[in-house]
């Protein structure tokens, strides 16, 4: 029984039929993991959208913190331009509207930094 097993195995044909079987099977196998990678790594239409309104958010959060930084100057630059008109009469005074100026700088930029952090967090929920 066995020699005749080994006769049936060793035939071309059957070699053939199984080297087939082999190479259909890793096709199967290829393609259905092609297809499985496909299908998780496309976002849903849902998926898309929520993506969407997160990036638009983000951008509206960033355009606030530049209107804010805006805003923020050209107060600074009021408050510098009254020091100036200040300093011919009293030097001190004119000092204490700039530090003023620059200390709305600061704390203005300091803002704007924290709204665009927010604007990343919102970003990175994507």
């Amino acid at each position: 029984m066995a020699l005749l097993l080994q006769e049936k195995l060793a035939t071309p044909v059957h070699r053939e039929t199984i080297n087939t079987m082999k190479t259909k099977t890793i096709v199967k196998l290829i393609s259905a993991s092609a297809l499985a990678l496909a299908f998780t790594s496309c976002d849903s239409k849902q998926e898309d959208a929520r993506e969407e309104r997160l990036e638009m958010k983000a951008d509206n959060i960033e355009d606030t913190a530049d209107n804010l930084r805006k805003d923020g100057e050209k107060a600074a630059d009021m408050k510098e331009e009254r020091a100036d008109a200040i300093r011919q009469g009293n030097d001190t005074a004119a000092d204490r509207v700039e530090d003023s100026a620059d200390a709305t700088r600061k704390a203005v930029e300091k803002r704007a930094d924290q709204i665009e952090n927010e604007a990343d967090a919102v970003r990175d929920q994507k």
